[in-house]
Formats: C-alpha cells, sequence, structure tokens
C-alpha cells in the first residue's frame, strides 16, 4: 500500500520543472553563447521535473510485506511489528522501535492515505497511552 503526497505538492514540483525549462529556453534563445547560468536553468528544470516523476511513481511511504519505508534514497525502514511507540508531534507521527525512529509528516500526505494510515497504525495493538489513535 502506499501513502500518496498531495497533489497540491506534486503539482508544485512539476509547475516548477516547467517554469524552469521556458526560462532556459527563452535564456537561450535570446544569448547567443551559452553559458554556466544556462545549464543551470537546465539543471533545475531536470531536478524539478525529475523530482515529480520519482514522487508521483513512487509516493511517500510504502507499507508492504509488514514494512514501513519513506521512499526516499537512504530511507529508513522499520517492522511494524517491532514499533513499540507513536508519538504525534506537531503534525508529524514519530514512529518509534528499539533502535529506530521514523518521522511522518503528515501535512504533505493526501487527506485519504492519512485516513488510510491511521486505520494501520492503530491497529499496532500498542498501549493506549503509547498511540494517539486510541479511542
Amino acid at each position: 500500500m502506499k501513502i500518496r503526497y498531495k497533489k497540491k505538492l506534486l503539482n508544485f514540483n512539476l509547475f516548477f520543472g516547467i517554469a524552469w525549462s521556458i526560462l532556459a529556453t527563452i535564456k537561450m534563445i535570446a544569448d547567443e553563447p551559452i553559458n554556466g547560468f544556462d545549464y543551470a536553468w537546465i539543471g533545475l528544470a531536470v531536478l524539478s521535473i525529475g523530482t515529480y516523476f520519482y514522487e508521483y511513481k513512487n509516493q511517500y511511504i510504502t507499507i508492504k510485506n509488514g514494512l514501513i519505508f519513506k521512499n526516499h534514497p537512504f530511507s529508513k525502514k522499520i517492522k511494524l511489528t517491532d514499533i513499540k511507540q507513536i508519538k504525534k508531534f506537531a503534525g508529524d507521527y514519530i514512529l518509534k522501535a528499539e533502535n529506530q525512529e521514523l518521522t511522518i509528516n503528515t501535512d504533505i500526505i493526501d487527506k485519504k492515505s492519512l485516513t488510510e494510515l491511521n486505520r494501520i497504525l492503530g491497529e499496532l495493538n500498542l498501549n493506549p497511552e503509547k498511540t494517539p489513535f486510541a479511542s
């Protein structure tokens, strides 16, 4: 299962990628010699559009085979069964295992996916004082 980004966040990267591309094209057409700044505009465009496609394809969090992990390079993976405590702090969920900690920013998660994440985390059978999802 994938916990999705808000569409607004994804579209932000796409918009800026397109904007950088247009600016780079205009700058290259207007200036005869291509210089380092032209390559910087192109680099920003490629980086923004690349980020959009990576985040669109992989989304924010994946929960699969009993593991939860962010889809970022060098991201930590935590087994759902190893989670000992869930803290809610400033709009973030902090999942604590024995020697690991994973922070989830809920402000960038789609509403439907956040509901699903809350359901999954609520099913972990933690003590009521150790989870913000207890009723």
